[in-house]
């Protein structure tokens, strides 16, 4: 198996990263940190999500395991007690993989961004009135700090404390929330969280996006220059390797 390691930066996860290189390469394992089969994130979630957007262009040909040394760990499989689990699991199981796939935002000069969690369109420092599309027909205006469209991944992250829905495994869908939407006698939108099927196009017109920055992921750029944008679910997937049974209720009791 060929495999490469990223790990959350801290001298605890590079210990544990180090371990890991060395035990793997023990029991056959190849290091190649340029064309990985399997790509081990010892971190959080946030250490996932770089290692996610480093590979965008390989994501087919890899997949990812978490061992959790950070603050949040929902899509990790370890802990860092775990390692010699871990070690043995690699060794004695069968793994299954199980696919996630990306949210991609289009935006006027061509530029695709991509996203695991979710896409946020945002402003807190100018109020933005946004005309949402559904499949090219018209849905709501949208007045307030901005929308937050989540994939059923992301359905546990920022959509969560929007109080948006908590969407179950395996459901391929889509969700859109506001964010601090405004509501008075001459304008009023949905407010409640719109949970739609995964192969529905949303498109986001107003000329006041060049105000506003999209947060995707960990990662956030200016929106100056457009005023359309176009999101959808991609056809790129985050493959998990699983090596062990993967509970969704026990990853959504830990969260409180």
């Amino acid at each position: 198996m060929i495999f490469s390691i990223i790990d959350r930066g801290d001298e605890n996860s590079i210990h544990i990263a180090d371990y890991l290189k060395k035990e793997c390469i023990q029991r056959g394992w190849i290091y190649d940190n340029e064309k990985p089969q399997i790509m081990l994130c010892v971190g959080g979630d946030g250490t996932l999500l770089r290692a996610i957007h480093q590979y965008l262009d390989r994501l087919d040909e890899m997949s990812f395991i978490g061992i959790h040394t950070g603050t949040l760990g929902f899509f990790t499989d370890y802990a860092q007690n775990e390692l010699d689990q871990f070690l043995s699991d690699i060794q004695t199981s069968i793994p299954f993989i199980e696919e996630s796939p990306l949210l991609t935002l289009k935006m006027e000069n061509g530029r695709s961004v991509y996203a695991l969690n979710e896409m946020r369109i945002e402003s807190f420092s100018k109020t933005l009135h946004l005309d949402i599309y559904i499949n090219h027909e018209f849905f709501e205006r949208s007045t307030g700090s901005g929308i937050c469209i989540a994939s059923q991944a992301g359905s546990t992250a920022v959509n969560r404390a929007l109080n948006g829905a908590v969407i179950d495994s395996g459901l391929n869908v889509m969700e859109l929330c506001e964010i601090m939407p405004i509501a008075h006698k001459d304008h009023h939108s949905l407010r409640n969280p719109y949970v739609m099927r995964s192969d529905r196009n949303i498109t986001i017109i107003s000329d006041e996006l060049s105000e506003a920055e999209l947060c995707y992921d960990h990662l956030q750029l200016s929106l100056k220059g457009n005023t359309r944008l176009e999101i959808c679910t991609s056809n790129k997937k985050v493959r998990f390797i699983r090596y062990r049974t993967y509970s969704y209720l026990k990853r959504l009791k830990n969260l409180y």
